[in-house]
């Protein structure tokens, strides 16, 4: 047997895809290179068959045959694909469970919905199909016009899931500082009592942060430097009124005192140091000393007319009138250089930027000590006896020792003898002062009772120094005089132990 006997008795090898085309005849390069085989070629390209849908044949259900690798492969990966999309559903529910916010995994989905025929139309995510050029081949899950049907599975805008997402696409019209996260990205489902809470909380955090904003656009910031109070500090500085302001000297509970450098004034010459005393215009504890500015009859009509704002400027009024009288009565104490609105410019009690140290913190000797509380004691007589006033506030804390000599300071709250508490608050200074001194020990130093008649020069009486038979006296004698007020239509008087007094001559400064 030849050669070529074999060769033709030789089975071919059967392809498992199908049969296998013919192989092309070989050529040799001129014709390949020749023009009516390129003409050729061209007929046989454009007359190639089209492929068919290769997802009718998976659709239908029909087992075929195919020789075409690519079909093959992309039914394997609609299959892989509809198995994906399976056991994310399974996924889908068991993490959402019964919770009322519920989520959707609708956008890792593989197959597309139009061309799932088991996938359900309400978990289409309808956010995410917006562009969608099937959307329109979709039914609609709210009807446009009544129900349709026998009045089963109908969908209204009352359904949970459909409200569930207009609340999710409402909380965009949230305020900007109020972060919503990416629930409009997923098919997110707010019921309406989670989306009616977060409303309200988003309405209160908005007030709230209102509020915030004016309280620090219209009250008092740190050390009192609000807005306000910082532009009457320049207008000050431009004008030439002051050098420039140093820093803070200390604070309080109702002001807050700046060291500054003098400047110069039309009127009157400057010191080369000054203080500038600004009122708080936020006191908290404002109602629980109103008493000390309502009862007093130089502010007393004006007190009910104004806003506690307004009534801080009365508190800077006031003690530029007390600090004048007190100046009056050569009386040791800040002199007036201004007033702005709720600023009081003073002059500087100390040298050189140091101020001078309160009595408290003053390290006085024994002489010194009691050369200290007979001032103390003469400054209380003429306060009462020549200026017409009363403290209110007395203590360490309010007197400077500075050149060899006590200094008073704040005076705002100081009243007349005429308030209906006038007395009471000049017991309690004379508490605090016997007290101090007793501490420091002056021996010279009076007890409370004998203190406040040296400084009244009442005489009342005490048996066994009891200080509730002591104050019951003095309110007593604070009710006589307010009848006796109101009886004669008096605004000043002197108080007398056994009954009230000629009324003393307003002062001019008033």
């Amino acid at each position: 047997m030849d050669q070529i006997g074999v060769t033709a008795e030789t089975p071919k090898p059967q392809s498992p895809w199908g049969s296998v085309a013919p192989a092309a005849p070989s050529c040799s390069l001129a014709d390949v290179m020749s023009e009516q085989l390129a003409r050729q070629l061209d007929d046989e390209n454009n007359a190639f068959p089209t492929l068919p849908d290769p997802g009718a044949d998976l659709l239908s259900g029909e087992d075929t045959e195919t020789t075409s690798d690519l079909m093959l492969a992309q039914m394997l990966q609609m299959q892989y694909d509809r198995e994906f999309d399976t056991q994310l559903r399974l996924e889908e529910r068991k993490f959402n469970g019964d919770s009322k916010v519920s989520i959707s995994f609708e956008n890792y989905r593989m197959v597309h919905p139009y061309a799932d025929s088991d996938s359900s139309e309400d978990e289409v995510d309808w956010q995410d199909t917006r562009d969608d050029p099937y959307r329109a081949e979709k039914p609609q899950t709210t009807p446009r016009k009544g129900f349709t049907g026998k009045g089963k599975n109908i969908t209204t805008k009352h359904d949970e899931v459909v409200c569930g997402r207009k609340n999710t696409a409402r909380m965009d019209n949230f305020a900007p500082e109020v972060h919503v996260g990416d629930g409009l990205g997923m098919d997110l489902k707010l019921s309406n009592q989670v989306f009616n809470s977060l409303k309200r909380h988003c309405q209160n955090e908005q007030r709230r942060s209102a509020r915030l904003h004016e309280k620090k656009e219209h009250s008092t910031a740190e050390q009192a430097v609000d807005p306000r109070t910082r532009l009457l500090m320049y207008k000050m500085v431009n004008a030439g009124v002051l050098e420039n302001i140093n820093g803070c000297i200390s604070t309080g509970k109702e002001s807050v005192v700046f060291h500054a450098d003098g400047g110069s004034l039309e009127e009157q010459p400057i010191p080369d140091e000054v203080v500038l005393k600004v009122f708080k215009t936020t006191l908290n504890e404002f109602k629980n000393r109103d008493r000390y500015i309502k009862d007093d009859y130089r502010f007393k009509d004006r007190f009910s007319k104004l806003n506690p704002r307004k009534i801080i400027r009365l508190w800077a009024e006031k003690e530029m009138h007390n600090l004048t009288r007190m100046k009056k009565a050569e009386i040791p104490c800040p002199e007036v250089v201004l007033l702005k609105k709720h600023i009081l410019v003073m002059s500087f009690i100390g040298r050189e930027h140091v101020p001078a140290p309160k009595l408290k913190d003053a390290m006085l000797g024994t002489e010194d000590m009691k050369n200290a509380y007979y001032q103390v004691l003469h400054m209380m007589q003429q306060l009462y006896q020549e200026c017409n006033l009363v403290h209110a506030d007395l203590s360490e804390y309010n007197m400077l020792w500075h050149d060899g000599k006590v200094w008073l300071i704040d005076v705002s709250q100081s009243v007349e003898p005429t308030h209906p508490h006038g007395l009471e608050f000049l017991f309690r200074d004379c508490r605090n002062v016997s007290t101090f001194f007793q501490k420091r020990g002056v021996s010279e130093a009076m007890n409370i009772y004998d203190l406040f008649n040296a400084v009244t020069g009442l005489n009342i009486a005490v048996s066994g120094e009891e200080e509730v038979e002591f104050i019951a006296q003095i309110v007593a004698l604070e009710k006589r005089n307010e009848d006796h007020i109101q009886r004669k239509g008096k605004k000043t008087f002197q108080v007398s132990a056994n009954d009230c007094g000629p009324p003393l001559k307003p002062d001019a400064d008033d």
